[in-house]
């Protein structure tokens, strides 16, 4: 004697209904009495079904990479709830919910023109502050005649030391690096 349809469905992990289909289709051959000798019910399951649709008890889990974990933990870091030890499912279901709506926030942000685009923002202080150096290293050849007049001296060594002087203010100024966050 064997088991019954539910008892094999239980022993396989799938639904009576899968059972008594594979049965109809002669994938899995009932005993005399309508049970079914699970050893020959295995071997025949094994040989017909798909093994695209097949779960079997010996495939595992894919190990979840350790960024992820990391990425889930931080997340929930950063609003304040508890990710220590193992992350649970609803762990990382809050995590991924809480990324969603960041994202969500920020298009609509860009939809209204809040926020500005990181690239076009760099090349546009880039190139201002590209112009506002070179205005200031020619500055000293337009107005050294007029400060040598007014201070009764010679043109050429007063652009000199203005040039002098202006470079060495700019090279000043170059060694400040700001921060971008």
């Amino acid at each position: 004697m064997g088991l019954s349809i539910r008892a094999y469905a239980r022993h396989r992990g799938v639904s009576h209904v899968a059972v008594l289909r594979a049965a109809k289709a002669g994938r899995v051959s009932l005993e005399p009495d309508g049970t079914i000798d699970p050893a020959k019910a295995d071997i025949s399951w094994e040989r017909s079904t798909e093994p695209g649709r097949s779960k079997a008890k010996s495939e595992k889990l894919k190990p979840v990479a350790e960024a992820a974990m990391g990425s889930v933990r931080e997340t929930l870091k950063e609003q304040g709830l508890p990710a220590s030890g193992n992350v649970t499912f609803v762990q990382a279901r809050t995590a991924h919910e809480i990324a969603k709506a960041h994202l969500a926030r920020l298009r609509l942000q860009r939809m209204k023109g809040e926020l500005i685009d990181r690239a076009r923002a760099t090349a546009l202080v880039f190139r201002m502050a590209r112009e506002e150096r070179d205005t200031w290293v020619n500055w000293p050849a337009r107005v050294a005649a007029l400060i040598a007049a007014e201070l009764g001296v010679e043109a050429h060594p007063m652009q000199k030391a203005l040039e002098t002087h202006v470079r060495a203010h700019l090279a000043e100024l170059a060694e400040v690096r700001p921060e971008f966050r």
